[in-house]
């Protein structure tokens, strides 16, 4: 259904990532109000230990109202990225948006973090965030609903984040910096870069591979609260908003949400949820 209450139909949105979990939630929001969705992203054939591809998201967000385009590429590398840009716009016919989903996690310390994780953490954040945000540039100034929306928490001072795993701080402070700086470039224009960050662990395939799963759905919420937390950011009038860091529970507390029990990725338990890291 599209529409005055469809603020987002015929935009276009380009993601990184996105075949699952919080940026395929993302995606789907979109598309429920009739937006058009370029998701760049690695998995172009069924993996056994996650589910949904690149194809399957694109079928998803079809049946839920929108336009898909699923383009199989990596985001570290610039020619896919190049061939994404390149391929939204002569599919959609330029980009509104622009969403940095697609990040890796490791929390290891140097001394006990592999030279190969350590690279790829910062390839795929900040690499990946500078090459798809730059690329990507020219069409969104040329939007007047131009947004950027990068998953990255704010950028907090406390020393903990820097011990318990200084390497994967530094990939995702990286990614807000990058984002602050394009907020700030273009501040006074209809431009909003922002960033956005879960209050609570989020059920995903990567945090469900970092411990106890059933304690882990106990204590976390679905993806579809950082879905509702993005689809408020990016309604609102470009340039109007810029140059935040949000928490996903107070961008939803400020439109008015009070009860966030339907957000629980296991409905009726007592248990408090986990805050999540850099918070």
């Amino acid at each position: 259904m599209t529409g005055a209450h469809s603020p987002l139909a015929g935009r276009t949105v380009l993601m990184s990532g996105g075949s699952r979990g919080i940026g395929l939630a993302i995606a789907l929001r979109a598309a429920r109000d009739g937006a058009n969705i370029a998701l760049l992203a690695k998995t172009g054939t069924p993996d056994p230990r996650l589910p949904g591809t690149v194809h399957t998201a694109v079928d998803e967000m079809e049946a839920a109202g929108g336009k898909a385009l699923g383009i199989v590429g990596d985001v570290r590398d610039a020619a896919d990225v190049e061939r994404a840009v390149r391929s939204t716009v002569e599919r959609f016919g330029g980009i509104d948006v622009v969403v940095n989903n697609a990040s890796a996690i490791s929390l290891h310390n140097p001394g006990a973090l592999p030279l190969k994780r350590y690279d790829l953490m910062m390839d795929i954040n900040v690499r990946g965030t500078f090459l798809l945000s730059s690329l990507a540039l020219p069409h969104l100034r040329e939007s007047p609903h131009a947004h950027v929306l990068t998953l990255s928490p704010p950028l907090n001072p406390d020393r903990r984040w820097l011990r318990e795993h200084a390497p994967y701080t530094v990939s995702k402070y990286g990614m807000t910096m990058l984002t602050l700086g394009m907020a700030e470039e273009h501040r006074g224009s209809a431009f909003s870069a922002n960033c956005l960050w879960p209050a609570t662990t989020i059920v995903t395939a990567a945090t469900l591979g970092l411990g106890d799963e059933e304690e882990t759905v106990r204590t976390s919420r679905t993806p579809q609260i950082m879905a509702d937390a993005a689809y408020e950011i990016l309604t609102r009038p470009a340039g109007h908003t810029t140059g935040q860091t949000f928490v996903d529970e107070d961008i939803l507390r400020e439109a008015g949400v009070r009860d966030f029990d339907g957000y629980r990725a296991a409905p009726g338990s007592a248990e408090p949820m986990r805050k999540d890291i850099f918070l």
